[in-house]
């Protein structure tokens, strides 16, 4: 028995940032010591907010320079654009037969939009599209086609798994066969709340973050609009109610977090000084991952050249899944 499947799909909707690395990116690279780790790029679920051709083709080829440089190896693990493998669009008609109207009701990005137009006294479905209604039977697609075993998500994310998971389990109920693998979601309970420049979740909705690959100058003007309190200079502070001191700790070993935290207790230290030690060690850490993402941004003809290879090996699996499903349904 080989490796269980572990499926991670990476919406390119947005430039990366410290919250994303910490929260899924790590993480995610690391399931790569356990299982067949495989990594794709949703473009198309992309579609459903981001209609700019170049924007789109932008962020894609930034979420690829992420991953390459953070650790993804292309030779050892998948690594593919959803858009290049079109079986998984053929196994999203398939699944649409077997999926109830109530289904797509149900999922939370639909009734959140509907809440709001309610609210709002506009029409219950005023700016949905049919591709954010169907949203989660391509999302089924996309891990069912890879006989995938787990799926890292968020708990925000854990009702797609299920959904995805109740369709295929109708299917195999249906044909009294196991065609397509039943998966389960991974929610990583000890992903920490990474907090953003004022205090709340780091997020782009709050425009709150902290970019991955921005300059050492840039990035030290953007921790310096960290809000802090109105506590003067030789006041001591405490640290464990403090936004600076908790993205300090995810960059810093135990030695360090001692030291600043006894400044912190002290008095005589000021937001700034505290400001420029979390600069410091972020740079430190961040420095040489962003040489590599600019390496890779400056050779488009790599990325695409593994994109590629991935995307061959990709309609490979993706085919072998399809010819089940079809000989089942009698379309061969």
């Amino acid at each position: 028995m080989g490796k269980a499947v572990a499926l991670t799909g990476i919406k390119p909707t947005g430039t990366p940032h410290i919250g994303n690395y910490l929260g899924a990116i790590k993480p995610a690279l690391e399931l790569v010591n356990s299982y067949d780790a495989r990594y794709f790029i949703a473009d198309y679920h992309a579609l459903n907010t981001m209609k700019d051709p170049k924007e789109l083709k932008r962020l894609t080829l930034e979420i690829a320079a992420t991953w390459l440089a953070f650790g993804l190896e292309p030779e050892n693990t998948l690594f593919y654009r959803q858009s290049r493998v079109p079986q998984t669009f053929e196994l999203t008609t398939f699944l649409s037969a077997f999926t109830p109207k109530g289904f797509m009701n149900r999922a939370h990005a639909y009734k959140a939009i509907v809440a709001q137009n309610i609210q709002d006294e506009r029409d219950s479905d005023d700016g949905v599209n049919m591709g954010l209604y169907t949203y989660p039977i391509l999302m089924a697609a996309d891990i069912l086609l890879f006989d995938t075993d787990i799926v890292p998500v968020g708990k925000d994310q854990k009702q797609h798994i299920e959904i995805a998971a109740d369709i295929a389990q109708t299917i195999n109920y249906h044909y009294q066969k196991e065609i397509l693998r039943v998966p389960k979601p991974l929610i990583q309970e000890s992903t920490e709340l990474i907090l953003g420049l004022d205090g709340r979740k780091m997020s782009k909705s709050y425009q709150n973050v902290i970019p991955l690959f921005a300059t050492s100058k840039n990035l030290r003007k953007i921790v310096m609009k960290i809000v802090t309190n109105s506590q003067a200079v030789e006041e001591p502070k405490d640290p464990n109610i403090c936004t600076i001191f908790t993205l300090f700790k995810l960059f810093s070993n135990e030695v360090e977090q001692n030291e600043l935290r006894e400044r912190y207790l002290a008095g005589g230290m000021g937001w700034g000084h505290a400001k420029e030690a979390l600069f410091e060690k972020m740079d430190l850490f961040l420095s040489p991952f962003r040489d590599k993402y600019n390496q890779f941004i400056q050779e488009p003809s790599l990325i695409e050249k593994y994109l590629l290879e991935g995307e061959k090996k990709g309609r490979d699996i993706a085919e072998n899944t399809m010819n089940r499903v079809r000989k089942i349904a009698g379309i061969y």
